[in-house]
């Protein structure tokens, strides 16, 4: 209520009048608010004359509004009438109203309106500024006439708008006097803006009527803002604010410069400062804004009056020195500001400047070391800076380098000179300037202090990116910083996580597409944070910022950089000398001792780790063409100076093969053909590896075995034989196989190098297949094997029995090498190579679960589709059998009959068709994974092991369908995945496996441009399959409510849907082989009978859950299946015994008529009425059975009805009306009647 009454208050005078006598308050009636509303005051003169009977709070409300209407009618009646000096009352002159006029004598003082002070508070800026020059101007014109009268004494004795005081205001009107003090009062007002718009009126005012001495001014803004001791907080803070935006409106006046100007001697200026200073110095909050009106004044004033005036005025220089113990930030700001346009001793300054004064003493330790509790202390003004840090800046830094400048310093640092270049004396000072800066203020003093002082030391760090060089970056990121910045943001509900954050923000925009910036920013913070910046503070700002690089040169700059910090020097050196290249086992020891040794971070081996990583990383981010990439690739295989442990070695190497993995698929056919030297990244490392092994003082960091020194070598002979042969053949077909095998040669020698005594067999195998592989070039014969033609191998197998036998224990960057190999060379994939890769697909490790019976189940996995024919060798199998209850989800498609040829119900799916070289091949490729996890101290079981072994030979699978989709073996591959895929093992072992599998069909084989083609596809083999998977489509879908544990049944339900999906898919598939291959129909009759049994046991066979739109579908897709079952489907469908098959069924018969209406527009007509002419009867029969026996269901009767216009609309169109109504029952005539009214009517109208 207090606030509310203070506002209206504010309303009628336009401003607070504070610090006004008892005498003056209690003699002013209640001020109330303007209302025009005439509306308004009928209804406060209803409620004033209804009875006041009822509460004491409500008759005073109501009297309240009559005293209100009183009031507005008497302004009314007074609007056009100035106030006269001799007898109006200071409450009528305070009635507000915006035409009331000031007092005059005789009519000789023009008219002051006061209602421009209620505008002067309005929150539009335009009309405070209005309101002021609107003010400044009468006033201007009262005075001028006050001035001008002769009798002064019968105005100011007549007309008293206060009380008699002594205010020093003599040779000012009335109505001047009046302003003054009512303008004085009202900066202390905090509503709206009534405290800005006052103190543009004040400053107007007293810039404009001399008249207004400034000793009565200091005295008046004393006298009636004063703060007594029984003010409440709120009062005090409105008085103090009211004083201090007081004295800022004579500041900004301009009226105390004058006044010196004038009089040389006047103490107006130091009364000035010691006001304010005295003011500074009550309130913390009051000191920034108090310096700010000092310095603004200051701005205004010559040397002299700043020498004599300013510096001297009485209580300046205490505060001054106090403010070095009390830290006092706005005295070191008033110091540097005054320090710039006069020089002052360290005595003037209290000791806060230097003497004599310059950059290099203010920033000196030393001198820091005072100013750093005074800077502590600007902390009061967050989130906002303190002014005193920028002012120390722009002495810190007077001028912002530019970007060009850093480009220049970048491309300096690119040319290779063992001489660091000289930096001028000015750059010496500004580093060691900035560093102590850094050193003693922001790590020494904020960082190790509070949250609100580690705030204002980031926030200061992003004033001095604005105006620093990259080369000066370092001395911003130290350390310190970097620790801070990982210490916040490694708690993600610290206080300052989103400072740090915002930090990072802002450092990201600093750098923008500046390389050079970008690489000293990664730099420094990986540097101090041991490469880990982005895993500790859970971010991505280090792989975000190298994902820009875009240039050629901000890539040297950078991998440049990265040596630099691998060597730990300044610079790399470009070849080896006798001892910087050697390593030796000791290495490690000394790494880590480097690494644990205080202040140590450049060189730890996490950091190397990174450095090595980072190298290649750097290139799957850049859009360069072919060439610059190469010089970039190039550029990484600078050899570092100091020695390295064994383990960054390896993981050297590991980078070495992904980068030439990286580089396999980007580079294609870009190397020139027939150039004179090699040009791609391989063939460069082949030649840098060999260079090195010539150095005599470079070596291994690990010596290599009899057997792998002779791997090497053939290795390197090989791959130097087809690179050759690759330049001289040129665009040719072999270029891509010889490209791909170079670069596996290259892959199979780093993983020699990285795990001995494992490669060194394989190594010499794969050399003999790039002898095999092109028997027509001069190709070196080192193998040392002599093999007997009459028993050699096939070479695809003996390709491909080397390539899986590198599979299981391969790195990544070894099995893309593998991939392309295979690509360009699995056109000449043989059945038996192709059949051994599917077994291990469907190879399970389950153990059995019957003695004497282990392999029934892998044989009921096996039997899913099984081919025979001349290409394809696979046996189909006998039925399989039960075992606890439960049967796979391949059950439902291995009840078939044998076909004559005896199975052995035990036979493991490993050995089925193998013979006994196939057989200890895939045993190889099993062992060698059972090796690789016994190799491994907690290694993982042998399921994971088999499961990523399968997954890698999926990738190869893939890769076989993409590039021959129109192949017949696509139909071996087929059925092995889809087997795979159907047995529960597979799930059970591991999903990622089965949903790679399901990607593989769909993507690869359902969605293939192309689809298997030629002679080779027997009809049996379709027809086998079309079987197996219409009868797994028609398998009903079992919950099992035994599960225990939700998920898992909603998996296994998810599971079972899927495997039905498939199904239905493999269906339309296989219809469309059997489409294209153009069959006679008599060849067809095995694919009709297979649909009948479906069809039959859709309708008699409640267990069946095949889809009826599954069913739909095939019809759809294949009309020519439709016409054939039509008669088939129309009988079973009149003789249903379900009313529920029997209208599900008839969208399969209008499916049917719609396919026989839209092919008799393009086809025989003849041929297709005959089908229907001649199944008339039983459609009458089916028609008839659906009419007279409608369901009772509303919607299965709409179907009906929907059913029969369609059949009288097919009939119609082939002119079979006739006949139709001829073997149709009177019976049924009466219900078509009844049922289909006027359509049926129309129908009988064509017969005639």
């Amino acid at each position: 209520m207090a606030g509310k009454k203070r506002n209206s208050d504010l309303e009628n005078d336009g401003g607070v009048e504070v610090g006004t006598e008892p005498s003056n308050d209690s003699s002013k009636p209640l001020k109330k608010k303007a209302k025009k509303d005439e509306k308004k005051a009928g209804q406060e003169d209803v409620a004033a004359s209804t009875p006041t009977s009822v509460k004491p709070m409500e008759r005073k409300k109501k009297r309240k509004a009559l005293d209100k209407d009183r009031r507005r009618a008497e302004a009314e009646n007074d609007e056009t009438k100035p106030v006269q000096a001799s007898g109006d009352s200071k409450s009528d002159i305070e009635t507000r109203d915006s035409s009331m006029a000031s007092p005059s004598t005789s009519g000789t003082l023009p008219e002051f309106h006061i209602g421009v002070f209620k505008d002067l508070a309005s929150a539009d800026e335009s009309v405070r500024e209005a309101a002021a020059k609107r003010l400044v101007t009468e006033l201007k014109e009262v005075q001028e006439s006050y001035d001008r009268l002769e009798n002064k004494e019968v105005v100011e004795g007549g007309f008293k708008l206060e009380a008699e005081k002594d205010d020093g205001l003599d040779n000012c009107a009335p109505s001047v006097k009046y302003a003054i003090r009512r303008l004085i009062r009202g900066v202390s007002s905090s509503r709206e803006c009534a405290r800005q718009g006052f103190a543009l009126g004040l400053t107007v005012v007293i810039g404009s009527i001399p008249n207004i001495r400034l000793e009565s001014f200091f005295k008046l803004v004393v006298d009636l803002l004063e703060v007594t001791s029984s003010m409440k907080g709120q009062e005090a803070r409105d008085c103090l604010l009211g004083r201090l935006f007081a004295y800022g409106a004579l500041a900004r006046s301009g009226r105390l410069a004058r006044e010196w100007s004038l009089d040389k001697n006047t103490s107006y200026v130091r009364e000035f400062i010691t006001l304010v200073i005295s003011l500074a110095a009550k309130k913390r909050y009051l000191q920034e804004p108090a310096v700010s009106i000092i310095l603004d004044f200051v701005e205004k004033l010559p040397f002299e009056a700043l020498l004599y005036h300013v510096i001297e005025a009485p209580g300046l220089r205490e505060w001054l020195e106090a403010a070095k113990e009390i830290g006092n930030p706005d005295a070191l700001l008033l110091a540097l500001k005054v320090q710039d346009k006069i020089a002052i001793d360290s005595s003037m300054s209290g000791g806060l400047l230097p003497t004599p004064f310059s950059p290099s003493q203010l920033f000196s330790a030393n001198h820091l070391s005072i100013l750093s509790n005074c800077l502590k202390e600007s902390t009061f003004c967050q989130p906002r800076v303190h002014s005193v840090w920028p002012a120390l800046i722009n002495i810190l830094l007077p001028y912002t380098i530019s970007q060009e400048e850093d480009a220049a310093s970048a491309s300096s640092s690119l040319r290779k000179q063992k001489k660091s270049r000289k930096s001028s004396s000015s750059e010496d000072e500004l580093a060691k300037n900035l560093g102590a800066f850094c050193e003693i203020i922001i790590e020494g003093s904020l960082l190790l202090s509070s949250h609100d002082r580690k705030h204002l030391a980031l926030d200061v760090l992003l004033l001095l990116l604005q105006k620093l060089s990259a080369s000066f970056l370092p001395v911003i990121l130290s350390n310190k910083v970097v620790q801070c910045l990982m210490d916040i943001l490694s708690t993600k509900n610290s206080w300052l996580y989103k400072v740090a954050q915002h930090f990072l923000k802002q450092l990201s925009d600093w750098v923008g597409d500046d390389d050079v910036r970008r690489v000293a920013v990664i730099v420094a913070l990986q540097k101090h944070s041991n490469g880990k910046f982005d895993s500790v503070t859970r971010t991505k700002v280090v792989k975000d910022l190298m994902s820009h690089f875009k240039t050629e040169p901000g890539c040297m700059l950078f991998i440049q950089n990265l040596l630099n910090l691998f060597v730990d020097e300044g610079n790399a050196q470009e070849e080896p000398s006798d001892q910087s290249q050697t390593t030796d086992e000791n290495s490690e020891i000394a790494s880590f001792e480097e690494k644990d040794s205080p202040g140590t971070t450049g060189n730890s081996d996490s950091l190397k780790s990174w450095v090595i990583e980072s190298l290649p990383s750097i290139l799957k981010y850049l859009k360069l063409d072919h060439e610059e990439k190469l010089r970039v690739q190039k550029e990484k295989f600078m050899w570092p100076k100091a020695p390295t442990s064994s383990a960054l070695c390896k993981m050297c190497i590991e980078q070495l093969q992904m980068l030439l993995a990286n580089a396999q698929k980007e580079e294609g056919l870009h190397a020139l053909a027939n150039s004179a030297e090699p040009n791609d990244l391989g063939s460069y490392f082949m030649r840098f590896f060999s260079t090195l092994q010539n150095i005599p003082s470079v070596s291994l960091f690990r010596s290599l075995g009899d057997e792998d020194e002779k791997a090497v070598k053939n290795l390197q002979e090989m791959e130097a034989t087809l690179s050759r042969e690759e330049r001289s053949l040129g665009l040719h077909a072999d270029t891509n196989q010889l490209h791909a095998l170079r670069y596996l040669l290259i892959q199979l020698l780093l993983q020699v190098l990285l795990r001995s005594g494992e490669y060194s067999e394989a190594a010499s195998e794969l050399v003999i297949c790039c002898k095999k592989a092109f028997p027509a070039f001069d190709l070196p014969d080192n193998s040392g094997d002599d093999v007997e033609v009459d028993a050699e191998p096939d070479f695809m197998d003996v390709l491909l029995d080397t390539l899986l036998s590198l599979l299981p224990q391969s790195s990544a960057p070894m099995r893309s090498s593998i991939e392309q190999v295979f690509k360009y060379f699995c056109n000449a994939v043989t059945d038996d190579g192709l059949m051994r890769m599917l077994r291990v697909i469907r190879k399970s490790l389950k153990p059995a679960r019957h003695p004497g019976g282990e392999n029934e189940e892998d044989d009921d996995n096996d039997d899913f589709i099984n081919i025979e024919d001349e290409e394809i060798d696979l046996e189909e199998m006998g039925e399989t059998a039960e075992s606890d209850g439960q049967t796979d989800d391949s059950e439902a498609v291995v009840e078939v009959e044998e076909t004559g040829d005896d199975q052995p119900e035990a036979s493991d799916d490993s050995d089925d068709g193998m013979d006994d070289d196939a057989m200890f091949r895939m045993d190889t490729y099993l062992a060698q994974i059972f090796k690789e996890r016994k190799n491994q101290a907690g290694g993982e079981t042998a399921h994971s092991q088999l499961v990523l072994f399968k997954l890698r030979i999926l990738s190869l699978l893939e890769i076989f369908l993409h590039e021959n989709p129109d192949k017949p073996q696509v139909l071996t591959v087929y059925s092995n995945l889809a087997q795979a895929f159907v047995n529960p093992h597979t799930a059970e072992v591991s999903e990622q496996l089965g949903q790679r599998i399901w990607g593989i069909l769909q993507k690869q084989i359902f969605k293939a441009k192309d689809y298997p083609k030629g002679d080779g596809i027997q009809i049996s083999t379709l027809e086998s399959l079309l079987e197996r998977n219409l009868k797994l489509a028609s398998k009903p879908i079992k919950r099992k409510k035994s599960a225990s544990n939700p998920s898992k049944q909603s998996a296994s339900l998810n599971r079972q849907k899927m495997v039905s999906s498939l199904a239905q898919t493999s269906t339309f598939w296989i219809l469309k082989i059997i489409d294209s291959r153009k069959f006679s129909e008599s060849e067809l009759q095995r694919v009709f009978q297979i649909l009948h049994e479906v069809l039959a046991a859709y309708f008699d066979d409640k267990k069946s859950q095949i889809k009826s739109g599954f069913l739909k579908e095939i019809l759809r897709r294949r009309p020519w299946i439709g016409h054939n079952l039509f008669s088939f489907l129309v009988e079973k469908c009149g003789n249903a015994k379900s009313d529920f098959r029997r209208v599900e069924a008839l969208d399969l018969i209008t499916e049917i008529l719609k396919s026989l209406s839209a092919a008799s527009k393009d086809g025989d007509q003849n041929a297709l009425k005959k089908i229907l002419k001649k199944n008339i009867d039983k459609l009458s029969h089916l028609v008839k059975e659906l009419v007279t026996n409608m369901p009772s269901k509303q919607g299965r009767r709409a179907e009906v009805r929907k059913f029969a216009v369609k059949v009288l609309e097919t009939l119609s169109s082939f002119n079979l009306t006739k006949s139709f109504l001829k073997n149709l029952e009177p019976e049924a005539h009466a219900a078509l009647e009844s049922q289909l009214g006027q359509q049926f009517s129309n129908f009988k109208k064509l017969e005639k």
